[in-house]
């Protein structure tokens, strides 16, 4: 892992392959860079940057609560550190959440961008009280106890046995996460802000992959509009983390997109 200092703390990352484009990707919550560890080598005709984010793997944190658009503010200012421009950034469930703040605020590095298990809206009243719960069993149990609980429950319930290794993978790249940076990431997602509009409105092409077995994002929270500029795909086998159980299929999908999208 690398280390690039942005402010406050150091954001750990990879920096692998060449090509003609860049593809960033961000991981999802209580994740880092190795969730990619699958999909990297695949997208063997670009350069392929995976971020770990503030509070999980090997990167830092800020004493000071923060939010979506912070997060998407760290990789914004990581991106005018390396000279990177008409990049393309996919994030997974928190990762997409980030992707779609920096959408918002800085298209004009973009290229294209896209959700993974995913999505637009803001939390429901249901998941807010959840995300409260969430840090509540944190700050009693520590992060092994909520680890255990929350990665088996990111897998299609169908597949568990068959994904036991790596949903043991899961687990244990999400023991790294910090406490107070899971605590205040829980705390970002549950106070941003609905970008639906973002989605509709974009100038740009967007890929929205949902998995047929999700059971904390559903396909219908993914795929909330229709456009000519999004392309909507389906993991049949994936519940969650389609990085993990479906990756030849996910990088088949973003390398079609990047063609496509020229």
């Amino acid at each position: 892992m690398q280390k690039q200092h942005i402010g406050g703390f150091d954001l750990a990352y990879q920096d692998r392959g060449e090509g003609k484009e860049t593809v960033i990707l961000l991981h999802g919550f209580c994740g880092s860079s190795s969730y990619w560890e699958e999909v990297v080598p695949l997208l063997d005709s670009c350069r392929v940057i995976t971020v770990d984010l503030r509070g999980h793997g090997q990167s830092g944190i800020s004493d000071s609560a923060f939010t979506i658009e912070d997060m998407a503010k760290d990789i914004h200012y990581f991106m005018d550190q390396k000279q990177l421009e008409n990049v393309y950034l996919f994030g997974h469930s928190l990762g997409g959440y980030i992707t779609l703040a920096f959408a918002e605020l800085y298209k004009e590095k973009l290229k294209g961008y896209g959700l993974i298990h995913s999505t637009a809206l803001a939390d429901s009243e249901a998941a807010k009280k959840n995300r409260l719960s969430s840090i509540e069993k944190i700050k009693k149990e520590g992060m092994h106890s909520f680890v255990d609980d929350l990665v088996p429950n990111l897998f299609n319930p169908e597949r568990q046995v068959e994904l036991k290794e790596k949903i043991q993978t899961a687990k244990e790249i999400g023991y790294e996460t910090s406490p107070i940076g899971a605590i205040q990431t829980l705390k970002a997602m549950r106070n941003r802000t609905d970008r639906s509009d973002v989605v509709k409105n974009s100038d740009l092409p967007i890929l929205l992959i949902a998995g047929e077995h999700d059971g904390v994002i559903p396909k219908e929270k993914v795929f909330i509009q229709e456009a000519p500029h999004i392309q909507t795909e389906t993991l049949p086998g994936s519940g969650h983390m389609g990085l993990f159980e479906e990756p030849e299929k996910l990088t088949y999908i973003l390398k079609e997109f990047i063609v496509n999208s020229q």
